[in-house]
């Protein structure tokens, strides 16, 4: 596959993922889209400023597998991102 399509099937996927965790921190916790958009985004790069923090049950389940799974596609992501570089890099070389 090319590896200018697996990057865009990457960006949309981090893409969607934030908006999945902005829609359930909105609806689950009450809070506004910016704020639900926030948490999803340092939750989902394990920043974590400890400002703001899940405060239902089912929001600190959601939180536990969003995070789990989330780190698991931003890190992919990185992975292809760099290879295709590293490989522009090395055709650049020759």
């Amino acid at each position: 596959m090319n590896p200018k399509i697996k990057i865009s099937i990457f960006i949309s996927t981090i893409a969607g993922w934030l908006a999945l965790g902005t829609f359930m921190y909105h609806f689950l916790e009450k809070w506004s889209l910016i704020t639900s958009f926030y948490f999803s985004a340092i939750t989902l790069t394990t920043v974590g400023y400890g400002d703001l923090h899940p405060t239902t049950e089912i929001s600190r389940l959601f939180t536990a597998f969003y995070v789990l799974d989330g780190t698991t596609i931003v890190v992919a992501a990185l992975g292809v991102v760099g290879t295709y570089f590293l490989e522009k890099k090395i055709k650049k070389k020759q």
